[in-house]
């Protein structure tokens, strides 16, 4: 298995897709937030998935980020996480992301190790759930 201190390092040239002006999550033309968010837990599950048995992946339960300055368009942003802590199936990664002038992130985040097969079967249920309750008829709504 893979140890405490294990780093990984994964990079993205920010493209319009990317921007904040496009994600929805501001009116600016800079790296969005939920995107930073998505590159840094890309960063530490590729760095586990070599390392986990088939039939197992990795989850993310947690973020913690702070966007500390902004990215423009075409810029490339470099992602580094780091393994520090371990427990059972719970990992925990310190995370920084720079551009090619400054830091632009720190996070940490969280991943939980799960079985392929059960996690699926509950996804499956929940839909099959959630296609009865869609097709099942309505009660009327009372009436005063």
């Amino acid at each position: 298995m893979i140890e405490i201190g294990t780093t990984n390092e994964t990079a993205w040239t920010v493209n319009r897709e990317q921007l904040a002006s496009a994600f929805g999550s501001g009116l600016v033309d800079a790296l969005a937030t939920p995107a930073l968010v998505g590159f840094c837990e890309e960063c530490a599950r590729t760095m586990i998935d070599p390392h986990l048995p088939p039939g197992q992946k990795t989850v993310g339960t947690s973020i913690r980020l702070d966007h500390v300055a902004a990215t423009p368009l075409g810029m490339r942003v470099t992602v580094t996480a780091t393994l520090v802590e371990i427990d059972r199936r719970r990992l925990r990664f310190e995370v920084e992301a720079h551009d090619e002038i400054e830091l632009v992130g720190r996070a940490t985040h969280e991943r939980f190790i799960i079985d392929s097969n059960r996690f699926e079967q509950r996804l499956r249920q929940k839909t099959q759930k959630m296609h009865e309750a869609l097709s099942s008829p309505r009660a009327p709504d009372d009436e005063a």
